[in-house]
């Protein structure tokens, strides 16, 4: 057995053979040694990182930009005219990386790629399921990037944004959908109307009206909470 040979394991098996030191210790460098910094974006890169983008998110305007943007400042551009060792001028390359990204959105959104009043839409859809009520989802939709008039055009009616109310006290556990109501047994006025105040701030939390919130909160039970939004039908 030579110095690189480990001895059998009592439990039996083959020797392992040991590494040797050089190796040992050229592994242990590449660990210490800092990782290369990436290439900074050029045209082709950035168009392959936004088609990836939108193929896997649902995605508005406003997003794809921010996320564009964010890479630029972590990568920086390539200048056209500058030698590989010239890094350029910082400002120039933040400038043509902007506009070339401006340029880039503008043609996803010419052909089709982006869209923004269908991603409202969708968002909305989503959120009301959630629910969500309209101020919060125009406020989604505006960190989104979505303009004004898209999002007034995707304001939900009166009938969704009640079923947007009562699906938020159902999965909450809000109002007639109360698990455990605060006091009852022992008559704790106190106690009721501190819950009764922490509900109706998750419904305002939650983007809900002050008059759907107390529509549903003082339902006496389930049905006449359904009931409520099913007048907004008639």
């Amino acid at each position: 057995m030579d110095d690189t040979t480990q001895p059998a394991s009592r439990f039996g098996g083959r020797p392992k053979r040991a590494k040797p030191p050089t190796e040992r210790r050229d592994r242990s460098l590449s660990k210490r040694l800092p990782k290369p910094l990436p290439q900074p974006l050029d045209a082709a890169r950035i168009e392959e990182m936004a088609l990836a983008y939108v193929a896997r998110f649902a995605t508005s305007a406003g997003k794809l930009d921010d996320y564009l943007k964010r890479k630029l400042r972590e990568r920086g551009w390539a200048v056209a005219d500058c030698g590989p060792d010239d890094e350029g001028d910082p400002d120039q390359a933040r400038a043509e990386g902007a506009a070339h990204i401006a340029a880039l959105i503008a043609r996803f959104v010419e052909i089709g790629y982006i869209d923004d009043a269908g991603f409202a839409r969708m968002k909305t859809g989503s959120l009301l399921r959630r629910g969500y009520g309209g101020r919060r989802i125009s406020q989604e939709l505006g960190q989104a990037g979505i303009g004004e008039s898209i999002r007034a055009d995707v304001t939900p009616g009166e009938s969704a944004a009640r079923g947007a109310a009562l699906a938020c006290a159902r999965k909450r556990g809000l109002g007639p959908f109360t698990r455990q109501r605060a006091g009852a047994k022992a008559g704790d006025h106190a106690a009721a109307r501190a819950l009764r105040e922490k509900q109706m701030a998750a419904m305002l939390r939650a983007g809900h009206g002050m008059e759907a919130a107390r529509a549903i909160l003082n339902a006496p039970d389930e049905a006449a909470a359904e009931a409520w939004v099913a007048e907004a039908d008639e």
